[in-house]
């Protein structure tokens, strides 16, 4: 572990001259997550999970305000257009868009993620102006993990070849971004052509984050250069094997990166966090869930760390305790030891 934690330092202490980047500097939800050598905590939701009945979200957003005034770096939300009871996960149920509005009417500080918004199945003009509005309503706290998407069904309604959705994301993300930098681009594309218009509004800072969730059907090279940083699966984590694979992995994305620039990693994990502090990690349902107690979880976190993870998002929507107890104990016994960064100050207006 002492080799693969040094070539980790290494590289990132290489990386360190180019920071965070020039068009995130003054991102306040970027900077509140992202550092070099550091991991802040975010929480994943929904903070129960969907079996049939709606109630099951009552209150969330009250939690969701409790976690924004004890510090916690991010909350995070998911795109699932379509249940397919067949896949038997709802995700967040509501669509990402419209309720990070809503949180960010209920919220002053804490980055708000999409983890992921399903790229291939928006136009980008769509995601750009969603994007776009809740970035400036929240003062520049969005951060859009995107992704290609995995649930078959989907695709078929929405009239796509799902064995093109590797060609489609590229071009999304072309087109999205051509959208939010310039103030009246000229695209031509298989999804759109345009000129003389403008998209309105633009995001606070100039700039949205782009983060890659696993390959999205997409080479280690092309997420190297065309992402702002990137999400993956953790491996294994009821012991310290799997941090390792992840270390290599980081490691082998961090070296294609042009330029030595700083592009954050982010994982996640569903815990079933106990109330003995000594459980051991033990893996649950093949290891999707992990149960632990808090030493053990404070344990893999530190080895996030060491491996190179710049942002844990926790999830606990399969937990045995009420989500209030698990998040209290995180935000007095966790959080210390993995603090929110400082940065700039989210842009409010009078709306």
């Amino acid at each position: 572990m002492d080799k693969i934690i040094s070539s980790v330092d290494q590289m990132e202490t290489k990386q360190q001259s180019a920071t965070l980047g020039d068009a995130f500097s003054e991102h306040a939800g970027y900077r509140r997550m992202f550092a070099p050598h550091k991991l802040t905590i975010g929480i994943f939701l929904p903070l129960k999970f969907y079996s049939g009945h709606m109630d099951v979200l009552t209150g969330q957003a009250d939690l969701v305000e409790k976690i924004d005034q004890q510090k916690f770096s991010a909350v995070w939300v998911r795109d699932v257009p379509l249940f397919d009871p067949a896949f038997g996960d709802a995700g967040q149920v509501f669509d990402p868009f419209v309720y990070l509005s809503y949180l960010a009417a209920r919220t002053k500080n804490v980055s708000l993620v999409t983890g992921s918004a399903i790229f291939t199945l928006r136009h980008p003009i769509d995601l750009a102006k969603a994007a776009a509005s809740i970035d400036v309503l929240s003062g520049g706290r969005l951060v859009l993990g995107i992704a290609s998407g995995d649930r078959a069904g989907e695709f078929p309604a929405y009239g796509m070849d799902a064995d093109r959705r590797d060609i489609r994301f590229r071009e999304t993300v072309e087109f999205f971004r051509e959208l939010i930098h310039h103030r009246s681009p000229t695209i031509k594309s298989s999804l759109g052509q345009m000129g003389g218009l403008q998209l309105l509004p633009k995001p606070t800072t100039g700039s949205i984050p782009l983060i890659v969730t696993g390959s999205s059907r997409q080479s280690l090279d092309w997420i190297a250069e065309h992402s702002d940083g990137w999400l993956t699966y953790p491996d294994a984590t009821a012991d310290a094997t799997g941090p390792r694979r992840l270390a290599k992995k980081i490691s082998d994305w961090r070296e294609r990166i042009p330029a030595g620039m700083f592009k954050p990693h982010m994982t996640n994990e569903w815990i079933d966090l106990v109330e003995d502090v000594n459980y051991p990690r033990t893996p649950l349902r093949g290891g999707y869930i992990l149960r632990t107690g808090r030493k053990g979880l404070i344990q893999l976190l530190e080895e996030w760390q060491a491996a190179g993870v710049n942002h844990a998002a926790l999830g606990m929507q399969f937990a045995s305790r009420p989500p209030a107890e698990i998040i209290q104990e995180l935000a007095e016994e966790v959080l210390p030891l993995f603090p929110t960064h400082d940065g700039p100050s989210p842009l409010f207006n009078k709306w």
